[in-house]
């Protein structure tokens, strides 16, 4: 049963059991998701003149390039940030360890949160203070016409959406490590148990 017809799948098993399987595809997706990060402004830009955002109030006009600078600026952070993880994730396992797809998606869910917790704090707040002090009642349709039908105006959204922004990150963080602690105690598990059987 060793010939090359019965083995042929080893190095296949092997880049799955090593942990390579999850870490590469994962470091990809990260890479591809920093790319949207740019692409996203002209995105929001484009679906904004086709909703005639332009046919708006001037200050309707003024608050929309204001919150989509902003946005600019957001999205050139989130872009660093999935960036910069993609190389970590590649390193969160190790390939002697029995559980290895649940500390890399863990480390995805964690920087998901950070990326969504600055979006929301940053663009929400900008939109909310700008579209509040600009043009109050016509902030829902703005928000419409740019497809973020999440934001809104109002004293409480420039308070709040900030304050969101924060919790989700705190919560997927609490989330992903709650999945990073089961691991660690299930891999150190398993090598007090091959310990004791050596």
């Amino acid at each position: 049963m060793n010939n090359a017809f019965f083995t042929f799948i080893k190095p296949v098993l092997a880049f799955v059991d090593d942990g390579r399987f999850f870490r590469r595809p994962f470091s990809w997706l990260y890479l591809v998701l920093a790319i949207l990060n740019l692409i996203l402004p002209i995105y929001i830009l484009v679906t904004s003149i086709d909703n005639n955002v332009f046919d708006m109030s001037g200050g309707a006009i003024v608050t929309f390039f204001l919150v989509w600078l902003v946005l600019v600026f957001t999205c050139w952070l989130g872009f660093q940030l999935w960036w910069d993880r993609s190389s970590i994730v590649s390193r969160v396992t190790k390939s002697d360890e029995d559980y290895i797809a649940t500390p890399v998606f863990s480390h995805f869910i964690q920087t998901a949160g950070e990326w969504l917790g600055l979006f929301y704090a940053l663009v929400g707040f900008a939109f909310a203070l700008f579209a509040t002090i600009i043009i109050g009642d016509n902030a829902t349709i703005l928000s419409m016409r740019m497809d973020l039908g999440f934001l809104d105006a109002g004293i409480e959204n420039i308070i709040l959406k900030p304050v969101y922004g924060f919790l989700l990150v705190v919560v997927f963080r609490v989330i992903a490590e709650i999945f990073r602690a089961l691991t660690a105690i299930a891999n150190n598990t398993k090598r007090g148990e091959k310990h004791v059987k050596v």
